[in-house]
């Protein structure tokens, strides 16, 4: 191969890594901040879009260095430049977290301040990649289409290839962390060719900055990863929740940046979070508690476990089925808050497909609990799920699920409620207190075939505590019942139903 072909080469490999990088960085960008910000349609627009913006005005810019005589010093130079702020993007996630954390903006205003400060620059420097370098190409090759081309599908497949790589791969076995970092020393690398014939204090220059901001970086404990555990889904922790318990050790689940459930050790019964303990008091008021022998249950949603587990001590030869999409939280709930799934069947996959599969009138109670904080799962709120949930219930059995949503004007709640009475005779909301001010509340609905339930559940077992029947008054304040759509498969707006939570302090 003649000098030509060889820099051609390089060009183009360089084109390919630099385009693979920049989509490993924008998948990462959105398991790094859900610690802080959650997974949503909100917070993935803000990532594609900040990076997308970036992206474009490297374009620009590199194209119009190439114009102006930018070479290979200058290739070599921006990549340098994106491996330092990409070592930099741990640093500023220390610095800027508890700024943002503390302060009362709105989570959309707080995902897009996280993804503008730590992957804005990165995205322009790389943007500046393929003009420059296809520019540079040119000079050795007259075939422009060939050439423009060649180096636009290799840009396309470096991203393709790095967007797959990260998703399936590197985020769960490396952790975000480690591929930020094996991100930057890439970037390093794919520099160094470019430099060779430049002065050595540049290399030297590069060097000594990437370890300050290295040794500032663990000042700041940005290299601490806040996940005792990172899947394909979520961040994982488990944190001490002892205080909330009347007695012994209580542990949590935390999924990205809220809790899932609260596991007492000597208690296997013991409902700490109201709204679990409200679940199972629908239950016994729904059967009685002369009938709770041999129940069959149905968990959309396994998380801490809290639920099933309780379930298990509570109701003599219940038959549990929980349908938990990673299987990486089954493990830690097993692994460290006191769970055993022995006699339950666990289907490690979507709540929709694994109750599609279940034989017809199976279950007498069917729990949903899969939704994360306030990014909901559309598939799993429209009328045609709960046409299939009631398939899958007995005759007169009960549907009951949570539902994060902003008092006094919950509208995702208030769409549910319609849609469900579609489908159900008796369809309920319930709260444990009537705030005095606007807050973020955490309701649970119940639907059956069956006469009207009480106004008032006080606990029959557990925690004394009760729980009032709030769905006529909450229909009537607020916005109507007409106003608001039917959540179908075809159109579920949930994400503009909760978007009050979005775009003010309530969803903090």
């Amino acid at each position: 191969m003649n000098e030509n072909g060889a820099r051609l080469g390089l060009y183009a490999a360089t084109i390919f890594l630099s385009s693979a990088f920049l989509l490993v960085l924008e998948i990462t960008a959105g398991r790094l901040l859900a610690p802080y910000i959650g997974v949503s349609l909100y917070t993935w627009t803000s990532i594609i879009g900040i990076i997308l913006a970036g992206l474009s005005l490297g374009n620009w810019l590199g194209g119009l260095w190439a114009d102006r005589g930018g070479g290979e010093g200058a290739a070599g130079l921006t990549l340098a430049g994106a491996g330092l702020f990409s070592l930099a993007i741990l640093l500023l996630l220390a610095l800027v977290a508890p700024l943002v954390q503390n302060s009362s903006m709105s989570l959309l205003s707080a995902s897009f301040i996280y993804v503008f400060v730590l992957f804005f620059v990165p995205a322009v420097l790389l943007g500046v990649i393929t003009p420059l370098l296809t520019t540079l190409a040119l000079r050795l090759d007259s075939r422009t289409g060939h050439i423009v081309g060649r180096m636009h599908a290799l840009a396309a497949l470096g991203s393709i290839i790095g967007t797959f790589a990260t998703g399936y791969w590197l985020i769960q076995y490396f952790g975000t962390r480690q591929v930020i970092l094996g991100t930057a020393a890439g970037l390093f690398l794919l520099a160094v060719p470019f430099l060779r014939r430049r002065p050595r204090l540049v290399p030297v220059t590069v060097g000594v900055i990437a370890g300050l901001l290295i040794g500032a970086t663990a000042l700041a404990r940005g290299f601490a990863n806040p996940c005792d555990r990172e899947s394909n889904y979520s961040c994982i922790r488990v944190v001490d929740e002892s205080r909330r318990a009347p007695f012994g050790e209580a542990r949590g689940l935390v999924l990205d940046h809220l809790i899932h459930g609260i596991n007492h050790r000597q208690e296997a019964g013991m409902l700490i979070p109201p709204y679990m303990h409200l679940m199972d008091e629908l239950v016994l008021s729904h059967v009685g508690e002369g009938n709770t022998e041999g129940l069959s249950f149905f968990f959309a949603g396994g998380g801490s476990y809290t639920q099933p587990r309780a379930v298990q001590a509570l109701y003599p030869r219940a038959t549990i089925v929980v349908a938990e999409l990673d299987s990486e939280v089954t493990r830690m709930a097993e692994e460290r808050l006191f769970v055993s799934t022995r006699g339950m069947t666990v289907l490690h996959e979507d709540a929709r497909l694994a109750l599609r599969r279940q034989p017809e009138h199976r279950f007498d109670v069917i729990v949903g609990d899969v939704f994360h904080d306030i990014a909901v799962p559309y598939h799993l709120v429209t009328q045609e799920y709960a046409l299939l949930v009631k398939s899958r219930l007995k005759a007169g059995g009960l549907y009951t699920l949570n539902v994060v949503d902003a008092f006094p004007d919950p509208r995702l709640v208030k769409s549910l409620v319609k849609t469900l009475s579609t489908v159900f005779q008796q369809v309920h909301v319930w709260m444990e207190t009537l705030p005095g001010r606007p807050e973020r509340i955490t309701f649970v609905l119940s639907a059956a075939d069956a006469p009207v339930p009480p106004e008032e559940i006080r606990a029959r077992r557990g925690f004394e505590r009760r729980w009032f029947r709030v769905t006529e008054p909450m229909i009537l304040t607020g916005t109507p019942l007409t106003a608001l759509p039917l959540l179908t498969d075809d159109a579920a707006p949930v994400e503009r139903l909760v978007s009050g939570m979005w775009f003010t302090a309530l969803g903090r």
